[in-house]
């Protein structure tokens, strides 16, 4: 279930994130008088993402995805409540990539909040070419093995040659393409049935890659890069005429069903 951003295709039809928007922290102010160009230097800046608008403008071509729409109940005095609980996955396909979850009584409102919390969590992943049967010294895999961890859940991404392409699970695909990865190996442990944690335990691993720190003269030895280059891997957006715009914030089609 594919819900996208806006792109290259419809980005001249969506409107300005910058015309209503008033920043409530110091990052947001920096970003909105230009003195924060890049996503790069939000990042680093310690200052913490706690505004969605602030990705909205320093990474436009942000995309997403829905993982998993259950449906949950809670039994109370007045009755049976129903609630939907949504797993998201963010990226721009090119190092960043983030996951969130949102329960809401309306779907369509879930699925924005959830957006909006995967975009205020974030992060910039090491990509290399770690695999030996490879070295071809481009970032199109994992530069080590990573794990992450989530409930029963243990999972484990190795580095892969080229044209192997992403050997995981169906969950854990979108989580390594949205950021920016093409081959890699996948071993799981646990009830991987369970998509939020299976979801989680993926993400954890981007995590957990993400908050190594590799020398500088190792990164340029390697070939290593951490974050946005300007090339991605996802395809662009169609663009969606005005009038027939449906779906989620800023007119975004949905593919693969309709809430």
């Amino acid at each position: 279930m594919r819900s996208e951003g806006q792109g290259e295709g419809n980005r001249d039809n969506a409107p300005d994130p910058m015309a209503s928007w008033t920043p409530r922290t110091e990052l947001g102010r920096k970003v909105r008088s230009g003195e924060i160009t890049t996503f790069s230097q939000a990042y680093h800046s310690g200052l913490g993402i706690k505004e969605s608008q602030i990705v909205d403008i320093l990474l436009p071509e942000m995309q997403d995805e829905v993982l998993d729409v259950n449906m949950v109940q809670r039994m109370t005095d007045s009755g049976r409540r129903l609630k939907f609980a949504i797993t998201v996955v963010v990226g721009n396909g090119d190092g960043v990539a983030g996951l969130g979850r949102s329960k809401g009584k309306e779907v369509g409102p879930a699925i924005r909040t959830a957006i909006d919390r995967a975009k205020l969590n974030l992060v910039e992943v090491i990509r290399g070419c770690g695999s030996w049967e490879c070295g071809c010294y481009r970032p199109h895999s994992l530069p080590f093995a990573v794990t992450g961890k989530c409930g029963s859940i243990r999972v484990t991404f190795k580095p892969a040659p080229q044209g192997v392409g992403l050997a995981v699970g169906d969950v854990a695909k979108p989580v390594l393409r949205f950021a920016g990865i093409k081959d890699a190996w996948g071993f799981t442990e646990g009830h991987t049935k369970t998509t939020v944690n299976y979801s989680m335990a993926a993400f954890d691993a981007l995590q957990k890659l993400s908050l190594l720190k590799v020398p500088p003269a190792d990164m340029s030895r390697l070939k290593m890069i951490r974050g946005p280059t300007g090339t991605s891997i996802l395809p662009k957006v169609e663009p969606v005429p005005e009038g027939q715009r449906r779906g989620g914030r800023d007119g975004r089609r949905r593919r693969g069903g309709s809430f």
